[in-house]
């Protein structure tokens, strides 16, 4: 079988959701698969990273994605002989023309539930686009049972298109030494406190500011000093939120760290007392698996599709009762059995989300296109 990926994601998204699917669907398919042949629509110049006998790229180029994607693409599927045609992001890049078979991957329909968390252009392109790449597309591949719900409420198509294969911790979210990481982020951080942990951006679906609002109503009944830790670059509400913890004279409590590296991530979630994240909307939510897979207990919402990935391992909260929140996280930070209980509980089930099932089972969706549709 022949098989060719929009790949250029692979470096347009580094450090998203939706760049991390890509990049670990081909790395586990240059792992596992030796049978199929790949092509990769490629942009950027580490395509070395992926070639092998059986993985090819063809290089793009961004300036001219329309040209490619209108164009060069389908002809070169055509030229190849593509027997199936992956687009991983979203529908991103669908092609006007369909010259073969396509599965696209739908990581989630928030311009769809919470427009008002987009930007307008996107927004615009996603309402407009979407319906045609639902119902141009042979399956549909999605991340979770509440995406693929969302996905036939919201377009009435046949279940039977759409395939759920979960995402995954990558292996180096992995218990560490507690004491050597608090050791790390003193010397490369200055944070040389104990501390509750957030990070996933500062869109308004992620609701840092219940977060924020939690711990200020937290600290009356604190008896020792645990501070709060935001990851993320500038962008979204954060300098709102950095404004409202000067209104809440929280400056020396709550640290914006700014932009922290992929690598140094570990760091944080192995070295924090708690995870905190009450996000209002997710496909599928990859930092709560990420600090299960660290040890780390995690608090998150009991909405859209996080329940269905943490199901009993962590304490789920409504996230828009920032009461609760603030009483779940009082809850762990007294009793230190349960924070032992719920982080064990998060790493075990962690080890049933794998890198490898996931690649394992989108191959066997290419297989079940080509041969089926």
């Amino acid at each position: 079988m022949r098989i060719a990926i929009d790949a250029r994601g692979y470096n347009w998204y580094t450090g998203t959701g939706i760049g991390t699917y890509i990049q670990n669907i081909i790395k586990y398919i240059s792992i596992l698969d030796n049978e199929n042949e790949y092509l990769l629509y490629w942009q950027g110049k580490n395509y070395d990273e992926v070639v092998k006998e059986n993985i090819r790229t063809c290089i793009t180029s961004r300036r001219g994605h329309r040209f490619f994607e209108e164009y060069f693409i389908p002809q070169n599927l055509v030229k190849n002989k593509i027997d199936v045609y992956h687009l991983p992001q979203n529908g991103i890049g669908f092609p006007e023309e369909k010259k073969t078979k396509i599965i696209t991957t739908i990581h989630d329909l928030i311009p769809y539930i919470m427009p008002e968390t987009v930007g307008k252009s996107y927004l615009k392109k996603f309402l407009t686009q979407m319906p045609k790449i639902i119902q141009n597309s042979d399956i549909i591949i999605t991340v979770s049972n509440h995406s693929k719900n969302d996905i036939i409420r919201f377009f009435n198509i046949d279940e039977s298109k759409v395939k759920v294969t979960y995402l995954a911790a990558e292996k180096y979210f992995r218990p560490l030494d507690k004491e050597f990481c608090r050791k790390y982020l003193k010397s490369k951080y200055n944070i040389n406190f104990d501390f509750l942990l957030y990070l996933g951006g500062f869109s308004k679906r992620k609701n840092v500011k219940s977060i924020i609002l939690a711990y200020s109503k937290l600290l009356k009944n604190l008896g020792k000093d645990i501070r709060l830790v935001i990851l993320g670059q500038a962008k979204d509400e954060k300098d709102e939120l950095e404004r409202m913890c000067l209104d809440l004279n929280l400056k020396e409590k709550v640290v914006f760290t700014g932009y922290v590296p992929y690598e140094d991530l570990p760091y944080f979630y192995n070295a924090s007392t708690i995870f905190l994240y009450p996000s209002l909307y997710e496909g599928f939510g990859l930092p709560p698996l990420e600090a299960m897979s660290c040890k780390t207990p995690v608090i998150a919402s009991n909405v859209t599709s996080i329940p269905e990935i943490v199901g009993d391992s962590a304490l789920l909260i409504d996230p828009k009762d920032i009461d609760a929140l603030q009483r779940a996280i009082e809850d762990l930070l007294s009793d230190e059995k349960l924070r032992e209980d719920i982080a064990n509980k998060g790493y075990e089930r962690s080890k049933l989300f794998t890198w490898e099932k996931t690649t394992k089972d989108t191959i066997n969706i290419y297989s079940a296109c080509h041969l089926t549709f």
